[in-house]
């Protein structure tokens, strides 16, 4: 399979490079729908906007991972949204209603952390808990090629779109991707 051109990164097939990924997203490699590329990168250029100005990777080709806590009652879910770079995933709208929740909110980092076994700044939805509901917007799932974390600050995924729709808990939610501003 041909590496994609993405960016100014050198991108090898993710199997290949289980050093540069999670635990948990080396272990979720075998399970996923089709392909995924793993790109190393610089830890302190992790964040979104410092990534695509350095790899020049626009942010429309990236997708950005975001752990919510859901309440009603005295019980918390925790929930995966992912959406374009581009976008902001509408948590207190449609995922506080889709979780059926009375509040809705970004986990805070050390439960993120503690709980998806993953660096913050680099949690991705591969390799999640498979309790956790994975919401993706529509926009990602029609996406042809998208940049995720890797569970590390220190690599990327690249995995079409119609993979990351196809993960385990994955539910795709059309307008779950809000524009900024």
């Amino acid at each position: 399979m041909t590496a994609p051109q993405l960016g100014t990164l050198a991108w090898v097939p993710a199997a290949d490079r289980p050093d540069l990924l999670a635990d948990p997203v080396a272990a979720a490699l075998p399970g996923l729908t089709g392909p995924a590329w793993v790109a190393g990168i610089d830890d302190d250029l992790a964040d979104t906007a410092a990534f695509g100005e350095a790899y020049q990777v626009p942010a429309a080709a990236s997708a950005n991972c975001v752990v919510v806590a859901a309440r009603r009652g005295g019980e918390t879910t925790l929930a995966a949204c992912l959406v374009l770079a581009t976008t902001r995933a509408d948590v207190n709208g449609l995922v506080r209603r889709h979780l059926g929740a009375r509040k809705a909110s970004f986990a805070p980092q050390d439960v993120a952390v503690a709980e998806s076994g993953m660096a913050y700044g680099g949690i991705t939805p591969v390799g999640l808990p498979p309790s956790w509901p994975v919401l993706v917007d529509a926009a990602v799932a029609a996406g042809e090629l998208l940049v995720v974390g890797s569970g590390t600050r220190g690599s990327k995924l690249a995995v079409p779109g119609s993979v990351l729709a196809a993960l385990p808990g994955a539910e795709v939610l059309e307008g779950l991707g809000q524009p900024v501003g």
